[in-house]
């Protein structure tokens, strides 16, 4: 949209300004990036940055604004096969090696020279039977999508879908990482329910985020956290940003390391 910055650019500059954060856009609108550009942009990040990308990438969103771009409109199902695609000819495309000869459905590459950085760690924001498949068999984590955390109906009906698919590809389930969209408030005083009647995390003071967030990694294998302020809020405001990055992560990790 032309009201906001472009995802790489900003990640580009925020990672220049920082030394020791990791940066990723959740999720990158593949059909609009050309895969194999999309594997020299994060591999270039990868070298410049010292190692602190995350590629994000999904199977398409926001359809009425990607075919403006001229962008020809896909089925669900072949995104979801482009998604594939895209993952595989960006892993072949990093890591050094001989040079890359690829002949797929929309991609095609012939003897392409592979960066020799190592490729980012790949999260998708699938979230329909057929993603969340390609997720188990080549993503290295997942972001559940619509906020939905551990206790959410969505977590608890998708995740073994990618478990299943990781271990029929002959990988370990727990080598993909459940990272979690986890949007809400932060208040000055304790909240007397931090989730709303649906479940939903709507927030709280810092002792209840902490509280909440050490349970998540500790007993339900949270890898992550997206931090986002919820409704109108986005994108969130710098001072939430501020408390969440200050106050909340450090405390987070302490309590985990206890």
């Amino acid at each position: 949209m032309s009201d906001r910055l472009e995802a790489y650019a900003t990640l580009a500059f925020v990672l220049g300004r920082t030394s020791s954060i990791r940066g990723a856009v959740t999720v990158t609108n593949l059909p609009s990036r050309s895969a194999p550009l999309l594997a020299r942009t994060v591999s270039s990040l990868q070298e410049l940055s010292g190692g602190r990308v995350i590629l994000g990438i999904g199977s398409g969103g926001m359809w009425d604004s990607i075919v403006k771009m001229g962008v020809p409109r896909l089925s669900p199902g072949a995104a979801v096969r482009e998604m594939e695609e895209a993952i595989t000819l960006v892993r072949a495309l990093c890591g050094g090696g001989e040079p890359v000869t690829f002949d797929g459905e929309f991609y095609r590459v012939s003897g392409l020279d592979p960066s020799p950085v190592a490729a980012p760690l790949i999260w998708t924001g699938s979230n329909r039977p057929k993603s969340l498949a390609v997720t188990g068999r080549l993503a290295d984590g997942w972001v559940p999508m619509l906020g939905a955390d551990w206790l959410s109906p969505v977590f608890r009906e998708q995740r073994p879908l990618i478990d299943a698919a990781a271990v029929a590809a002959g990988r370990e389930p727990a080598e993909i990482a459940s990272i979690f969209n986890f949007g809400g408030l932060i208040t000055r005083d304790p909240l007397s329910s931090t989730r709303d009647p649906e479940g939903r995390w709507i927030g709280g003071s810092v002792d209840q985020w902490v509280q909440e967030m050490s349970i998540g990694v500790r007993e339900h294998g949270a890898a992550g956290f997206v931090y986002r302020e919820p409704g109108d809020r986005s994108p969130s405001s710098a001072e939430a940003v501020a408390r969440w990055a200050r106050e909340i992560v450090p405390a987070v990790r302490e309590a985990v390391a206890r």
